[in-house]
Order: structure tokens, then C-alpha cells, then sequence
């Protein structure tokens, strides 16, 4: 069990007391919308049939004027062949991208109804989802494009250009077009599956205490000092996503003082609420803190530690709803819901101190305290747990575990939390046999 938890701690500190990388709010509006990859591959696939048809030109032009009007005669036949092959292209084209939108809107609709609105954002930020949409409608304007350059004289000594570079690069987006989606099709087909979104969420979990800074052993943290004034939020509302650290670490460095962030990440902020608190000097001008924070719709995995835990709570919940009824499933988020909680079970929490290039403090950034995290992993489960013997014996056999890998004084919220699962199996109407049974710890719920 030591084992298991160095290799979870190690895993999530790997990269630790390296500095996150700002949250560009452009790309991640980008990456959370499907028109900029389309329409940036239709733009690039407009210069490249340009630059092909300039090339095709310049082809017909040499052989005309080496008389070689026999290839060029060759040329004109194959035209006609590749004229009937990219005209099916481009209806099979419009073909296959139905099929991708209605696949990804099947696909869509099953994550949100069976796991948890919040994994929409696994299919919406798909690579390999937009890279498919972006090909293929390329593929479509690239047929459109070359029917156009097709000439209907057939002498070769009038033809003016025979596409046969543009018939070629057709071919070849429409094997890349296939191939994307095969792989397209696969993806989808693990994003629909519980276990993979479950390991998903997981994975993206833990990057955020990977980038964390790491206490210097030995070291006391100094208190931040007198609090001075206070910063407002001046932007639009919304969910507090994102902060520069590094700016904010320059700019309380040069002023001399020491910033606070009031709001944790995830919360959500209104314009006039106070977002950071200055101690020990005046207020910097706002002009330098005025891109420091990132405001948007929705919680990301940036720099929010709780996220994680909040997507594998709802999956939890979503799954042992008279709906789904599928206690399975809950038992999966569970795993890992333990997992993460056993990789923090010895880590620093309650607040992250960011030092400049001197050691000294200059941001203080609050995050969830462990009582806090193991509260959102496990309370509205336990809560739903005392009709269903597998998942209150799977709590049961994680809180066990955790109770090993957690020190003295974090034990309390996990005794907590075991206590009120068996007071509330105890009160219930089953027979003795099957509460003893319930009360059973077991890492796999019942196999």
C-alpha cells in the first residue's frame, strides 16, 4: 500500500514547483468552438489549389510548347477518368459529413444524459473530432474547386490546363479523409465509453497539483503581513478559471508586496467583488493586473483542484439515479475518486505560495483544504449509497485505504465520513444479514 502511494504522489509531483502556463483566453476559445479548424482548413485549401492550378498551367504550357501533343492527348483522357472520380468524391464527401455530425451529436447526448453535462467538453475540445470535420469539408471545396478548372476543349494544342496536380492532391486528402475517420470513429467510440471518460477526468486531474508549488523543507511560510487594500474585479462575470502567476509575481515583486487571492479558482466572480488583496505596500495600478485573471463560462482544469472531483462526484450521482440505476459505474468513479485523494493524502493544501526568483513570497493563491476535497468526493455519494451494498462497501473499502495513507491529523473527515455510512446503513429497514453484508469493505463493491 506504501508503494501504491508513492507512486500516486510521485505522478502528481513529477513536474511540481514548475510554473503553470498562463490560460490564453483566445485559445481557449478556439479550442471550445468548431468554426475557426473548418474554416482555417477551407482558407488553406483554397492557396493550395491556387498554387496547384498555377502548377498544372505551367505543365500544359510546357508540353505545348514541346509540341509533345501526345502526352498532353494522354493527359486530356485521363482528365475525363479523374473528372467522373472527384465528382463522386464530392457527393460522398457531403455524405460522410453528415454522418460525423450525426455521430457526434449521438455521441454528445449519451455523455450528457448517462455521465454528467460536464464531459461535453471532452467531445467539444476533440482534436481529432475538429481535425475530421476540417478535412473533410476541405476535401468537399477542393472537388468544387477542381470541377471548375476541368477544360472542355479537347485538342491539345487549344487546352489551356489539364488538372492533374489538383486530381491528385484530391486523392490524396480523400485517403487522409478515410483514415481520420477510422481514427475519428475509435475516438468517439472511447469517449462514449464510462471507463475511458472516468480515466479522462482522472488524468486531467492530475496536472493541476502537478503544477502546485512544492513548500521548501525547512522553511517557514512567512505570514503575508498587514492587509493593505483590496483589488475589485473589473471584468465581465463569471467562473474565475485562470491566473497569471507570473505576471502577478512580477508585478507584486516590483511594488514590494504581497498579493492574495481572495476568490479560489472555480468560484464565480461579478464585477465590483474584490479578487485580490494587497499586503504590505500600496495598490498596484490596475493597468498592471488587468489581464491577470481569466473569466469565463465554465470551470477548466487549469488551475481549479477541485474539478476533478466535482466530475467524478456527478458521474457518481448521475449513475445511481432511478434513471441509470447503474451502481457500477459509480463504483469506477469511485476508484478514482480514492486515487486522487490518496496522491494529496501528504500534500500541502489550503493555499499555494508562488515565490519570485528570491524566495520570497508573493502570491498567495487559496485551494481547497483536505477536508474540503474529501467532503466533494464522497459526501452526496454516501448520501446515495445506503440502497446499494456495492457502493457503500467500495466507500467503505477506500476510506479504509486512505485512513493507511493519511496522516494522524487529516484522519477525521475519513472517520467522518465512515461513521455516518454505517449509522446510515444501520438505520435501514434491511434485515441484520444484509446490513453485515452492505458493512463489508470491498475495493471491488460485490466483483
Amino acid at each position: 500500500m506504501s508503494d501504491w502511494m508513492v507512486t500516486q504522489g510521485s505522478s502528481a509531483t513529477r513536474a511540481a514547483g514548475r510554473r503553470p502556463r498562463a490560460l490564453s483566453p483566445l485559445r481557449e476559445h478556439l479550442r471550445d468552438t468548431f468554426w475557426f479548424a473548418p474554416t482555417a482548413a477551407m482558407v488553406s485549401v483554397f492557396v493550395v489549389w491556387v498554387g496547384a492550378e498555377a502548377l498544372d498551367t505551367a505543365i500544359v504550357d510546357a508540353l505545348q510548347q514541346e509540341k509533345d501533343y501526345e502526352t498532353l492527348d494522354e493527359l486530356l483522357r485521363f482528365s475525363e477518368d479523374a473528372k467522373a472520380v472527384v465528382s463522386a468524391v464530392g457527393s460522398a464527401m457531403m455524405t460522410f459529413i453528415g454522418v460525423v455530425f450525426s455521430i457526434s451529436l449521438v455521441a454528445v447526448q449519451m455523455a450528457s444524459g448517462q455521465f454528467t453535462p460536464r464531459v461535453v467538453r471532452l467531445f467539444v475540445r476533440s482534436r481529432i473530432t475538429k481535425a475530421t470535420f476540417a478535412v473533410f469539408l476541405a476535401t468537399f471545396v477542393l472537388t468544387l474547386l477542381v470541377l471548375t478548372s476541368f477544360d472542355t476543349v479537347e485538342d491539345p494544342r487549344a487546352v489551356t490546363t489539364v488538372p492533374l496536380v489538383q486530381s491528385v492532391l484530391t486523392l490524396c486528402l480523400v485517403g487522409l479523409s478515410l483514415l481520420l475517420f477510422v481514427l475519428y470513429v475509435n475516438a468517439t467510440l472511447r469517449l462514449m465509453r464510462i471507463s475511458h471518460v472516468i480515466a479522462r477526468i482522472a488524468s486531467e486531474s492530475f496536472r493541476v497539483p502537478a503544477s502546485m508549488p512544492v513548500p521548501v523543507s525547512g522553511q517557514e511560510d512567512p505570514a503575508p503581513g498587514t492587509e493593505t487594500a483590496w483589488v475589485p474585479h473589473e471584468g465581465r462575470a463569471g467562473v474565475l478559471r485562470d491566473v497569471h502567476i507570473a505576471r502577478l509575481l512580477r508585478v507584486a515583486r516590483k511594488h514590494g508586496v504581497v498579493l492574495r487571492l481572495i476568490p479560489r479558482i472555480g468560484d464565480f466572480v461579478v464585477p465590483g467583488m474584490p479578487v485580490l488583496a494587497v499586503h504590505g505596500g500600496p495598490v498596484p495600478p490596475h493597468r498592471a493586473l488587468r489581464y491577470a485573471l481569466s473569466v469565463g463560462v465554465e470551470r477548466t482544469y487549469h488551475q481549479d483542484l477541485g474539478f476533478g472531483l466535482r466530475q467524478l462526484s456527478d458521474i457518481a450521482l448521475r449513475a445511481l439515479s432511478p434513471a441509470i440505476n447503474d451502481p457500477t459505474t459509480a463504483v469506477q468513479a469511485l476508484d478514482r475518486i480514492v486515487q486522487f485523494l490518496a496522491a494529496l493524502s501528504r500534500r500541502p493544501l489550503d493555499a499555494a505560495l508562488h515565490r519570485d526568483r528570491a524566495g520570497a513570497v508573493r502570491l498567495v493563491q487559496p485551494v481547497p483544504d483536505w477536508t474540503e476535497l474529501v467532503d466533494l468526493g464522497f459526501t452526496e455519494v454516501r448520501g446515495c449509497a445506503v440502497g446499494s451494498p456495492q457502493i457503500s462497501r467500495r466507500m467503505l473499502a477506500g476510506l479504509d485505504d486512505l485512513l493507511l495513507l493519511a496522516p494522524p491529523e487529516r484522519r477525521e473527515p475519513l472517520l467522518r465520513h465512515r461513521e455516518l455510512l454505517r449509522q446510515a446503513v444501520a438505520l435501514t429497514a434491511q434485515p441484520a444479514p444484509d446490513r453485515d453484508f452492505a458493512l463489508r469493505p470491498d475495493r471491488q463493491g460485490i466483483g
